[in-house]
């Protein structure tokens, strides 16, 4: 049974792009896209859903566009929240926390904090987040251990290792989906896509309906895992 599903959200840009509109109008309708996300793992009883929101590259984009997408999370985690409490459903913010902005950081803990009871559903947001960050940032977990005499060198593990990762309390993704029709992880989830499946769709994001997420879990359950054997 599939537990964890994870998007790389691509095509918000695109989308608006080719309809002749202006770039945040691709991220407020790939924020309506991730409603119905949510609200389709509900009714498919998935518990976990991972949605890479910003990565720590985004932060090359224009000073205008992060601070329209820094106000349309504060926003989006204020209007969610009450619907969250009512579902049932757990929200976390996945991503180097010393690199969240001022001014979303506190909407981010409320939204944390006020559904943390939840296990309804988990909802991950990978923000400000990278892989191979995550990876290094673990590395250096890992090794002030052993220089402090916590750890042994020999007693390192992968179990230790992914504990300390940022994405520790959730179980590896099944399956990684990317919309928008490129065909590349963008360091998302590097460590834990070790055995995951992978589809590729070309639809944009803010075009993924549910006809398209029937059909991607349809495919995932009809593929055979061996995982080595």
């Amino acid at each position: 049974m599939i537990k964890h599903i994870a998007f790389i959200m691509d095509g918000n840009r695109r989308w608006a792009t080719r309809r002749g509109l202006a770039k945040i109008n691709g991220h407020k309708e790939g924020a309506e896209t991730v409603k119905k996300v949510i609200n389709f793992f509900l009714e498919r009883k998935i518990p976990y859903v991972s949605l890479y929101t910003f990565s720590l590259e985004n932060f090359k984009r224009s000073e205008i566009e992060k601070a329209f997408l820094f106000r349309l999370l504060v926003k989006e985690s204020e209007g969610m929240l009450a619907e969250c409490i009512e579902k049932e459903v757990r929200i976390k913010f996945i991503g180097d926390r010393s690199t969240f902005p001022k001014k979303v950081l506190p909407s981010c803990k409320k939204l944390e904090h006020e559904t943390a009871g939840f296990s309804k559903l988990t909802v991950n947001f990978l923000f400000c987040y990278g892989g191979r960050q995550e990876i290094v940032d673990g590395v250096r977990q890992i090794a002030k251990k052993v220089q402090a005499g916590e750890l042994a060198q020999d007693d390192i593990t992968e179990d230790i290792f992914q504990q300390t990762l940022w994405s520790s309390e959730s179980p590896e993704p099944d399956l990684i989906v990317r919309t928008g029709g490129q065909l590349r992880l963008s360091n998302f989830l590097l460590y834990q896509a070790a055995y995951s499946e992978f589809c590729f769709i070309d639809c944009m994001w803010p075009d993924l309906n549910e006809k398209h997420l029937d059909q991607i879990v349809f495919n995932y359950e009809n593929r055979k895992r061996n995982f080595g054997v």
